[in-house]
């Protein structure tokens, strides 16, 4: 016989054990936007390949990276992470190296031999790429896989553009650029070489394309007006690197001065101290902190022997002579003459002073807004010819920067509004999450595991040869640092929230599927939020 104490109490009972009626929060599951998923313009799901490679599933990591990036290895060595900058991990010791196994799974899959096949049936619509470089790749490796047919022009002789012409051996080898281009090719992409585009839309009609993507990066380095003497060996940054990889080495003599404050200056000096220079001097009009070169960059030019320069300007080239004005900083921060000269000797000057971009294949009946040098498009790549796409260094829209990865990020980007302007579509905003930010984290479960560091070649055998700096992980470290990711914003089923709870309302749903609450027993205490390390669980008002 049951008694109405065991009515009242027994486990079960809907009646006895339903709390919503008095309960003024109730937990759920969240899942918010990672910092270094936020930080990526390439679009990388950073986080959730991450997850992959700390449970040793490289290829699935490798098969999600490449779900956005087709360049990985690539990247993994081009790329200057601003995913780490941004992430949380640097409040406990320091960021995870996301890069560097970004690179070791960009590696493996060119060892391995892993390729992406493609499953969408042929769509029977033709796309241009213009270009090469990593915006065309992207574009071309994406609009294959939605089943288009892609042909690619680029001008030189061989592909890749700036990841070829513009980076040095050094930083990012030439044989890690050929396999993810050919696994590119392998995919169905049609390359042609030595095919410049004189004007694109007499190209898209002469070759019967229903589309076209331009991506020709800025390859024409600035000439600012220095004035020179006959006998002055002056050239620009750009030139110089794409000469170097066609073999057409510079004679710039053994005291060379770099002008200029980029990644493309740290490059030319860096460069110049292969080439033989017994002294390379960078001179930039403004301070170390100003520089927009990258400050790895900037530290491994020193390392290597270069020699900087700050607030100091070319005033003119004459001979073997460089005459310099020094500069200070005004009330604004801006660097201003102090009509201080001084003579610096010198056998070449290299011009490293930004980049310019040859936009004349828009001439002619094109309706493309090119004021201020670059080609203005749409947050989808558009510009304001109908079909007409465009990205990377060329363009100007909703990516700023002028990197690899934003690069990347535009030939993504472009390739889906291409897709669904060639079905008669219109793209879905994307909806991204609330940010996943260091005050929902409780840095006390994350034990404290300093950064993997990547091996690096000592700067005594950098002089002589052009042999990769940078090594890479072994899969020992990068399964380490792929576990120091602390999954911010996102369950990865520690158990927390269910060893914790007092009044057992988390139920376990295997692996892989996370938890619920049954609201039946919980009191909406909040311990569980409280207790979860990566912020998972909010707190919600409870509607009575």
């Amino acid at each position: 016989m049951t008694t109405p104490f065991a009515i009242t109490l027994g486990v079960g009972s809907s009646l006895a054990n339903k709390t919503g009626s008095w309960r003024v929060e109730r937990p759920v599951y969240v899942d918010r936007h990672p910092p270094c998923n936020n930080a990526c313009p390439a679009g990388e799901a950073t986080q959730g390949w991450l997850y992959q490679a700390e449970e040793g599933n490289y290829e699935a990591a490798w098969r999600l990276i490449m779900a956005s990036n087709p360049l990985p290895a690539i990247m993994g060595r081009a790329c200057f992470h601003p995913c780490e900058s941004a992430c949380n991990r640097v409040q406990i010791d320091e960021a995870v190296g996301i890069n560097a196994v970004e690179r070791f799974l960009g590696d493996r899959a060119i060892d391995e031999g892993w390729t992406v096949p493609v499953s969408a049936p042929p769509s029977g619509k033709r796309v241009l790429v213009v270009g090469s470089g990593p915006a065309g790749l992207a574009a071309a490796y994406h609009l294959v896989l939605l089943g288009h047919e892609v042909v690619v022009y680029e001008a030189a002789p061989q592909c890749g553009g700036m990841l070829r012409y513009g980076i040095p051996q050094y930083r990012l080898p030439r044989a890690v650029v050929d396999a993810e281009i050919d696994r590119i090719a392998a995919m169905g992409v049609r390359f042609e070489v030595e095919r410049r585009v004189e004007n694109v839309a007499d190209a898209m009609q002469r070759g019967a394309f229903d589309a076209a993507f331009v991506g020709i990066g800025a390859q024409r380095g600035k000439h600012p007006d220095i004035p020179s003497g006959d006998a002055a060996k002056v050239l620009d940054a750009v030139s110089m690197l794409h000469g170097v990889e066609e073999g057409a080495l510079p004679a710039l003599g053994r005291r060379v001065v770099i002008y200029g404050g980029g990644d493309t200056a740290m490059d030319a000096a860096r460069t110049a101290q292969r080439l033989g220079a017994a002294e390379t001097i960078l001179v930039y009009r403004r301070t170390r902190d100003q520089m927009p070169a990258h400050d790895e960059e900037v530290c491994d030019a020193a390392l290597e022997g270069v020699q900087m320069r700050w607030l100091s300007t070319v005033s003119r080239a004459d001979g073997g002579r460089l005459l310099i004005e020094t500069m200070v900083l005004n009330d604004q921060g801006l660097a201003e003459g102090t009509g201080h000269f001084e003579e610096l000797e010198a056998d070449s000057l290299v011009l490293a002073l930004g980049q310019d971009t040859d936009l004349t294949l828009f001439d002619g009946d094109v309706a493309v807004d090119t004021t201020r040098g670059v080609v203005h498009v749409d947050d989808h790549q558009m510009t304001g010819h109908a079909g007409l796409f465009c990205g990377g260094d060329a363009a100007a829209g909703p990516s700023a920067e002028r990197t690899v990865t934003a690069a990347v990020g535009d030939g993504a980007r472009a390739a889906a509004a291409i897709d669904a302007w060639l079905a008669g579509v219109t793209l879905a905003p994307t909806v991204i999450p609330p940010l996943a930010s260091a005050d929902r984290l409780n840095p006390w479960y994350y034990a404290d595991a300093s950064r993997t560091l990547r091996p690096r070649l000592e700067a005594a055998r950098r002089r002589s040869n052009f042999d990769e700096v940078v090594g890479g992980l072994t899969a020992e470290d990068a399964l380490f640092e792929a576990r120091r990711c602390m999954s911010c914003g996102n369950c990865f089923e520690c158990d927390n929230c269910y060893g914790v709870c007092p009044d057992n309302a988390v139920i376990k749903l295997g692996p892989g599927q996370r938890y619920e609450f049954n609201l039946d027993y919980c009191k909406g205490c909040g311990i569980c939020a409280t207790e979860c390390p990566c912020g998972a669980i909010d707190m919600v008002p409870e509607h009575h």
